[in-house]
């Protein structure tokens, strides 16, 4: 792609700025003589869906590539998820009990922040929802290392503004569901799921029917709380009743904290051999 500082052609936001200094005429005031590309009304038509979804995968690869990060590390979980010291404010005693693991994803996000930027901080960076609860600890994690991290809000009637321990530069916000999830796995190297809603079991379910069906390679697929896996799903009655294969099982692991967590993703074992880095692009 020619850099836009060698094109000979007219720049384009020189031609949203000229656009704008024209004289006031019914013409100029019609909607028809937009351009294009500077028209939000025209851009949010029904028939510009597929144009808004190529945009909504274009700026976050764009810039992600712009930062030189070449893998991250996933952590999906809730977002109702108090820290502990907000325990007392949880809508109920189970959430409250949970906020244990705000500090185990916390813990982990520095962890493995810090192994990042041991190297050149390119790989292995956090990256989570952006919004509150463990999405927040994990930032706050990588924060505390002193690197980077990533979030990918989407738009809801509530929890808007981003967690305040994302990276400035790498704060996204997304129209469709289906494209965020596309970016949590594009880079992904282990996936870690911290107990959470809807929203994680299906963020959790997408990736385990992705590496199932060979969609995507076999990455450490990591769920923290086996107590609570296994009073949300009857995983053993999915092999048992045969709609999983018996195998299937193995696509993840229960850990408990953040250092069971490294210890997984470093050993992880699908071919009968260990390997210290799992590569994991989904395409």
């Amino acid at each position: 792609m020619m850099d836009d500082d060698l094109s000979p052609l007219r720049d384009a936001h020189e031609d949203i700025e000229t656009a704008r200094d024209i004289p006031d005429t019914p013409q100029t005031r019609s909607p028809a003589y937009r351009l294009a590309f500077a028209d939000d009304d025209f851009l949010c038509r029904p028939e510009l869906r597929p144009v808004r979804l190529q945009l909504e995968l274009l700026k976050p690869e764009m810039a992600l590539n712009e930062e030189n990060i070449a893998s991250t590390i996933v952590l999906f979980g809730g977002a109702r998820i108090p820290a502990p010291q907000d325990r007392a404010t949880a809508r109920t005693a189970t959430l409250a009990a949970l906020s244990s693991y705000y500090d185990e994803a916390r813990n982990f996000a520095r962890l493995m922040t810090e192994r990042s930027l041991q190297s050149d901080g390119r790989e292995n960076v956090i990256v989570t929802g952006g919004g509150p609860g463990v999405m927040e600890a994990g930032n706050r994690g990588a924060r505390d290392a002193g690197g980077r991290s990533i979030g990918l809000n989407v738009v809801l009637p509530h929890e808007q503004a981003p967690n305040e321990y994302v990276t400035p530069g790498l704060c996204f916000n997304f129209h469709y569901f289906a494209i965020r999830k596309m970016h949590f796995l594009m880079r992904a190297r282990a996936i870690c799921v911290f107990p959470g809603g809807f929203g994680t079991l299906d963020e959790l379910f997408e990736a385990l029917t992705l590496i199932q069906t060979g969609r995507m390679e076999r990455i450490p697929v990591l769920l923290f709380g086996k107590e609570f896996w296994n009073g949300i799903v009857n995983f053993e009655a999915l092999a048992e009743a045969g709609t999983i294969a018996e195998e299937d099982l193995s696509l993840f692991r229960f850990v408990e904290t953040a250092d069971e967590a490294i210890e997984a993703i470093a050993t992880w074992d699908h071919a009968g051999e260990k390997r210290d880095t799992i590569p994991g692009r989904a395409e």
